[in-house]
């Protein structure tokens, strides 16, 4: 299995910042036996959705960290918004549920989730921690999301 880690942030694109959030992600994946892809985009909304179809079409997950706050230049959620053939809020909410429990400021995460062509697509928040939460949230339903977006059907379980 390939997953991608689109790390969006001005700083870390410049070369001025370091990419701890994508290295956490990177591990993350690594851990669970994906082969990983590392790109990074500035907070562009439409170098983001570029990125984001480029890699669809070589992996089966999509990760993006940053971009995801009330920020003038947070644009994440609205460049994957461009780019999703159907949504999946119940992953987005989840993260965000677990987040506002651990820290008010995940009322603030606007991050979604979806599916381009066959690849799920998740927004993380730009934090190595709130990486670590959101993976750790999505970690136990991954493999049947996968595996339903590869159309496994014999999985055992129906759609919903």
């Amino acid at each position: 299995m390939r997953a991608g880690v689109l790390t969006v942030s001005d700083g870390v694109s410049e070369g001025t910042r370091e990419d701890r959030s994508g290295d956490v992600l990177g591990e993350l994946l690594s851990a669970e036996g994906f082969e990983v892809e590392r790109r990074v985009v500035p907070d562009e909304r439409d170098a983001i959705a570029a990125e984001i179809v480029a890699m669809s079409g070589n992996v089966q997950l999509v990760l993006t960290t940053g971009g995801t706050g009330l920020g003038p230049r947070d644009v994440t959620p609205e460049a994957t918004m461009q780019v999703l053939d159907r949504a999946a809020p119940g992953i987005a909410e989840a993260i965000r549920a677990d987040s506002i429990a651990k820290t008010p400021h995940g009322l603030l995460s606007r991050g979604i989730a979806g599916v381009c062509g066959s690849t799920l697509v998740v927004n993380l928040p730009g934090s190595p921690g709130g990486c670590r939460d959101g993976f750790s949230v999505l970690q136990p339903a991954l493999a049947h999301a996968l595996q339903l977006l590869a159309g496994d059907t014999k999985s055992g379980h129906s759609q919903t």
